[in-house]
């Protein structure tokens, strides 16, 4: 930190202080572990931005075996990091979650593929492998097959979809032709393994026409009927807007406060800074309002995935900008 924010820090600190309030708790959860994917929060964090606002936030990494929308529903936590898909299915199962604030504008997701398994251009996917991340990241994929008109059910004519582990594994062991990768993860874990870009083809959804927004921040809906609520969830939202663009203009430090917040030790800071220089493109151009011309691009995607559609209407109240209003009045 620098002695302008330390300043800034124990400035906010000494007025709260001084008022006799007591900062007001918030608790995030995140969709994955501690890396720079959430960066913004960490920084706002490490910066003193939520200090500034009153809060006190306590942030909760995720992983493999935790479900967001799991964790909001029985109470354990205010407000979530998840993607749009995965949330709307929610909603439509009964989990009323609506998106308060879109931090990511820009889609990550993308299809990586091996040139000498023949795929170099969408025509080649029938009769290939293709791996797909399920528990709510392969809505985006069926809808762009479904798009193609190639099926899903491994016959000659349509392709044969391989559940895929959150690895790279079956695209350097050759089990697949193709699998899932994000351009700040799981694309550079490809590079660092050994191939090289040349010879790869990648297809990002966000150039398919079928991207479907990521990373957006979600509440249960009955709380926005308290306006003490919408309050702090537009102070937060402010604060954590404010660590996403610290975090855009300054990537190289964005990644050390990740790393610092690690406990588990896992990433490294070769992989940190790769990430959040791909990140900071995905956030980039935004105050985190949500535009309702990619909520609604979003779930005409979700709504053509063919016979199994992610959602089977379209949702009613699923979003708002009742906090963001406040946030950035």
């Amino acid at each position: 930190m620098t002695k302008t924010w330390f300043a800034l820090a124990g400035a906010s600190a000494l007025a709260l202080f001084a008022s006799g309030a007591s900062a007001e708790e918030v608790t995030l959860q995140l969709k994955w572990v501690t890396q720079a994917q959430f960066a913004g929060y960490y920084v706002a964090q490490d910066q003193g931005f939520y200090e500034e606002e009153g809060l006190e936030v306590t942030i909760k990494p995720g992983g493999p075996d935790v479900a967001p929308a799991q964790v909001i529903s029985g109470g354990g936590a205010d407000v979530v990091v998840d993607w749009m898909p995965s949330a709307l299915a929610a909603r439509e199962k009964g989990l009323p979650l609506v998106n308060i604030a879109q931090p990511f504008k820009r889609s990550g997701m993308q299809l990586t593929c091996r040139n000498d398994s023949g795929v170099t251009a969408t025509k080649d996917f029938p009769g290939h492998t293709l791996g797909v991340w399920f528990g709510g990241n392969e809505y985006p994929f069926f809808s762009w097959m479904s798009k193609l008109g190639i099926p899903t059910d491994g016959s000659p004519q349509g392709v044969t979809v391989l559940k895929q582990g959150f690895n790279v594994d079956p695209l350097l062991q050759k089990q697949a032709a193709c699998i899932s990768t994000m351009t700040y993860n799981e694309y550079w874990q490809v590079i660092d393994a050994g191939m090289k870009p040349e010879e790869l083809t990648v297809f990002k959804y966000e150039d398919e026409g079928v991207a479907t927004l990521e990373d957006g921040l979600y509440v249960i809906e009955d709380k926005l009927k308290d306006p003490a609520f919408v309050e702090k969830m537009a102070k937060f939202v402010r604060a954590s807007m404010k660590g996403w663009k610290w975090a855009e203009e300054n990537p190289d430090d964005a990644a050390m406060i990740v790393l610092d917040n690690d406990e588990t030790g896992a990433q490294t800071e070769h992989h940190q800074k790769q990430m959040m220089g791909e990140i900071a493109k995905l956030t980039a151009g935004t105050d985190g309002t949500l535009d309702p011309a990619d909520y609604e691009r979003t779930v005409e995607t979700l709504l053509t995935a063919g016979s199994d559609p992610v959602i089977t209407k379209k949702p009613e109240g699923a979003w708002t900008h009742a906090v963001t209003d406040v946030a950035f009045k």
